[in-house]
């Protein structure tokens, strides 16, 4: 029983040592930006199995308030929209210590990095879906405190 509690505190205590964090320039006026297109080339070509994770991804990016464009419309937006875009990469690094999920938003106009919010969590390799939903979730809280 002693064991297993430790155990369980020890995970928890590991869990809790990844970093989720944002970084956002100095000059940055997140304020005026209105809507994201996230820009994704693999969309398509990802597995089945994995589409439900992108799902999440969107919604927390959409959970910021702002506004998703279609990465092929954006020349349909008009110009004072296209002042307010930001473009969004994303990049998952899994590994067995830990899963961390970045979002590096993009100015439009000047293609100048202004923010990057990372998420990562872990179940020390017990759980790869938890430390994706995990990672998701900090990625989220992440983008939501950036862009609120």
């Amino acid at each position: 029983m002693l064991s297993m509690f430790i155990g369980t505190f020890l995970l928890m205590s590991l869990t809790n040592c990844t970093t989720s964090k944002s970084v956002v320039s100095q000059s940055a006026d997140l304020s005026k930006y209105k809507y994201v297109a996230l820009i994704d080339n693999d969309t398509y070509r990802i597995p089945p199995e994995l589409i439900q994770y992108q799902i999440q991804l969107y919604d927390a990016v959409e959970q910021s308030g702002l506004t998703l464009i279609n990465q092929y419309r954006i020349n349909e937006l008009t110009r004072n929209e296209q002042s307010a875009l930001l473009l969004a990469t994303i990049g998952v690094t899994a590994s067995q210590e830990e899963t961390v999920i970045t979002v590096n938003f993009i100015d439009f106009d000047s293609d100048r990095p202004l923010a990057s919010c990372r998420g990562a969590y872990t179940t020390l390799g017990l759980s790869s879906n938890a430390d994706i939903k995990g990672a998701i979730k900090r990625v989220g809280e992440q983008i939501s405190k950036t862009f609120k």
